[in-house]
């Protein structure tokens, strides 16, 4: 008769240590999505920024077209990271920078 009751403690032992994993993990997931969206939504203002200030200068009209096109390359990572699409937003990121670096090497 022990030996029964013995297992169902185990077995609510390893649900309860489940459930801490899943609650690390989850919290990492959420860290990811905020991360993503939030550097995209910050890349994806400094972008338009940049753009506007670059087209009120003289330079060739390339150059503000950079920084608009990675900004919007950055703001569709923010919203993919807001969904969770933490991996294609990281890589879209570093497409939308190296779009408004291109740009800053046309200045």
């Amino acid at each position: 008769m022990s030996g029964r009751a013995d297992s169902d403690d185990s077995t609510a032992d390893l649900r309860a240590e489940d459930t801490g994993r899943d609650d690390e993990a989850s919290r990492e997931v959420r860290r990811a999505r905020w991360a993503a969206t939030g550097a995209g939504a910050v890349l994806a203002l400094a972008g338009v920024a940049a753009a506007l200030l670059r087209l009120a200068g003289p330079v060739p009209a390339l150059v503000p077209v950079a920084y608009a096109c990675g900004a919007a390359v950055c703001a569709l990572a923010a919203v993919l990271g807001s969904r969770g699409r933490t991996r294609r937003a990281l890589w879209l990121l570093v497409a939308g920078l190296m779009t408004m670096a291109l740009g800053d090497q046309f200045d």
